[in-house]
């Protein structure tokens, strides 16, 4: 034990966290080594230094150690390991045009579909009068647009861009995990059906969901979340 030395990469985060997923996503894939650091803000010592490195204190951020370099926003941590922690798996192709496509999609999940359940979501914790009625209303009306954009963008792909698990691949995971407990896309959007069960077989996937599973009782629509992501309690 004396001799362990601690991984460059650091990476604070929640388990429950749909952001903080994506993220986990790939490294799991990527086979990278990094130190978890769970970050609790209801415990001021727990989220103290995520404040330090990254003041807005948003979830997930990187720390390299190595390069004393502080990484925040899923997309840019993922760049970031793409070009100094390359794993077993390119999450980003070289072929610009494709990267390009891969980036688009991921902002994609990002912003008109995990953005859209973190509205909801977040509007259910708000105390009566302070809620934002129209808001709500207005994110269920777009989530049928982006299934609908995303059904006709896998008629013909294994993975949201071609045949290869991407960036936008790891954004996907739990934009729709989550959003299919608020609006499920099941009966009426096939292929977005089945795009969505590929994702969960892969072992990356699996063990975030697992991870993730203990803290699932946190999730204002723990109700809504299918039996088959529970683990029976004794």
């Amino acid at each position: 034990m004396d001799n362990y030395q601690k991984p460059n990469l650091l990476l604070y985060y929640h388990p429950l966290a749909s952001f903080c997923h994506k993220v986990l996503i790939a490294l799991y894939e990527n086979g990278t080594e990094f130190e978890p650091r769970l970050v609790d803000f209801l415990v001021e010592e727990s989220s103290a230094e995520l404040f330090a490195y990254w003041p807005v204190g948003k979830i997930p951020i990187l720390r390299d150690r190595f390069r004393e370099k502080t990484v925040p926003e899923t997309t840019i941590i993922i760049e970031y390991l793409h070009k100094f922690y390359p794993g077993k798996e390119t999450l980003i192709p070289s072929d610009f045009e494709l990267a390009l496509e891969v980036r688009l999609w991921d902002r994609f999940f990002d912003h008109y579909i995990s953005e859209l359940v973190q509205k909801i979501v977040v509007d259910r914790l708000r105390p009566e009068g302070q809620r934002d009625i129209l808001g709500v209303e207005q994110a269920y009306q777009k989530l049928p647009i982006s299934y609908g954009m995303l059904e006709k963008q896998l008629e013909s792909r294994s993975f949201i861009v071609g045949d290869h698990f991407s960036m936008a691949d790891c954004s996907a995971v739990p934009a729709l995990f989550y959003a299919d407990t608020l609006l499920s896309f099941r009966n009426t959007y096939p292929k977005l059906t089945a795009y969505f069960e590929r994702l969960l077989d892969r072992s990356s996937v699996k063990r975030t969901i697992d991870e993730a599973e203990p803290y699932f009782y946190m999730y204002p629509l723990f109700d809504k979340i299918p039996k088959r992501f529970l683990k029976e309690k004794k």
